[in-house]
């Protein structure tokens, strides 16, 4: 599965950068998507192969630190850049006349800057909470990884403080981006109903098909973890419902995109040789 994800998005990126038909907006887009599925995946699935290979499951305090942190970076920018997408979508459907002006190449890396410099700063600010906090020498995470809520509950050391970040983060990068796609996509239903042609209809909505499906992939593997880690005797099962969000979901979306999508497939024909009609 690993391996099917770094392939998969990394297809993704080598189409969209070797085909200029795809050097547009929402293609831009979705190549960053790619390389940060793949740094998201990479931030816990290596160390778990190696775990299960070595049949040890020792992480070093410095490592458990690091692996928090990229983990809360890449899981926040993939929350905000689906936002960016959606708000993307929004400007193409409702606003088409203005979408290469509004969106031009200089205003989406701006966007995607905003998005990396929200994420590294949010990452910084939980990651040094739990610096500050005094653990015991011998912990044990009811987690294949080091997720911040089961590491803050090991602390000897009051963490007060750091729950309250904890939920302020939970909701900037939960509600936020949410609500930014929610808003989106109320306007995007708007426009289409206001068409009158089936077939228009139709095309606008399969411009956003693919995106919609990744953001309910998403939200509904996230929901699933916090409503597990919510129930008596959770370690576990949150356990298995986070492998949805970390492992299956980066994995899916290579193919919701290219499956789903006409320039993808037709891109990929050419890197693989094969004569496109």
């Amino acid at each position: 599965m690993y391996l099917i994800t770094v392939f998969g998005n990394l297809l993704i990126i080598l189409a969209v950068s070797s085909d200029s038909h795809l050097h547009t907006p929402m293609y831009f887009f979705l190549a960053n998507l790619s390389f940060l599925d793949i740094c998201f995946t990479s931030t816990t699935v290596p160390k778990m192969l190696w775990n299960i290979q070595a049949q040890s499951k020792v992480i070093t305090y410095a490592g458990c630190l690091m692996q928090m942190y990229f983990f809360i970076l890449f899981a926040g920018f993939d929350d905000f850049l689906l936002a960016v997408m959606a708000y993307d979508r929004f400007v193409a459907i409702c606003h088409p006349l203005h979408y290469m002006v509004i969106m031009k190449p200089s205003y989406c890396v701006l966007l995607v800057l905003v998005v990396w410099v929200m994420s590294v700063l949010i990452s910084l600010l939980e990651s040094l909470m739990v610096f500050l906090l005094s653990f015991c020498t011998d912990v044990e995470i009811s987690h294949f990884f080091c997720e911040i809520s089961q590491v803050v509950q090991l602390a000897c050391s009051d963490t007060f403080l750091n729950d309250m970040v904890i939920y302020f983060a939970t909701v900037l990068l939960g509600g936020g981006p949410l609500a930014g796609i929610l808003f989106s996509y109320s306007k995007i239903v708007s426009s289409i109903c206001g068409i009158s042609s089936a077939q228009g209809k139709y095309k606008a909505f399969s411009t956003c098909a693919s995106h919609l499906s990744v953001v309910s992939l998403f939200y509904f593997t996230v929901l699933g973890v916090y409503l597990s880690s919510a129930a008596p005797q959770s370690s576990h099962s949150s356990a298995v419902a986070s492998v949805m969000y970390t492992v299956v979901t980066p994995m899916l979306n290579p193919f919701i995109y290219s499956l789903r999508n006409r320039d993808i497939k037709r891109a990929l024909k050419r890197i693989a040789g094969v004569p496109v009609m």
